[in-house]
């Protein structure tokens, strides 16, 4: 199995214990650090909507607090006609543990798979170098 479709099916995995019980939209993300462990992570609902997690803030929170701090790469898979992109709240939490060069594995429970790179997802970044010294 390749380093990918482990990634793929990790996200895969996580989806399916996610809590969408008002969206019914289950998401899983999988991060792959830079050093190579892989840190998995679901969507959270809560009847006050705008208080729910997504799957790639979960699986960032996992990575943070086992101690990595680069994500290398990520795979993500939702229930959908077409590969699912994580939202814009969550491409900037992304930006700020990867390049632009990270790829972002998207994917589908039918099997449908698309990869494309972070810049792509966030041209123009805000970042640290933005910020005041």
């Amino acid at each position: 199995m390749s380093g990918i479709e482990a990634l793929i099916r990790a996200a895969a995995a996580a989806r399916d214990n996610a809590y969408a019980p008002y969206s019914r939209f289950k998401v899983g993300a999988a991060i792959r650090a830079a050093d190579g462990r892989i840190f998995v992570g679901a969507n959270v609902e809560n009847a006050s909507y705008p208080a729910g997690l997504c799957a790639e803030a979960a699986a960032l929170a996992a990575m943070i607090a086992a101690g990595a701090r680069r994500v290398a790469e990520l795979a993500i898979v939702a229930e959908s006609a077409a590969p699912v992109p994580p939202c814009g709240l969550c491409r900037q939490r992304l930006a700020e543990f990867a390049g632009p060069e990270a790829e972002v594995h998207l994917g589908t429970t039918a099997g449908l798979r698309q990869t494309v790179r972070l810049g792509e997802l966030l041209p123009l970044a805000f970042g640290a170098a933005h910020l005041p010294p």
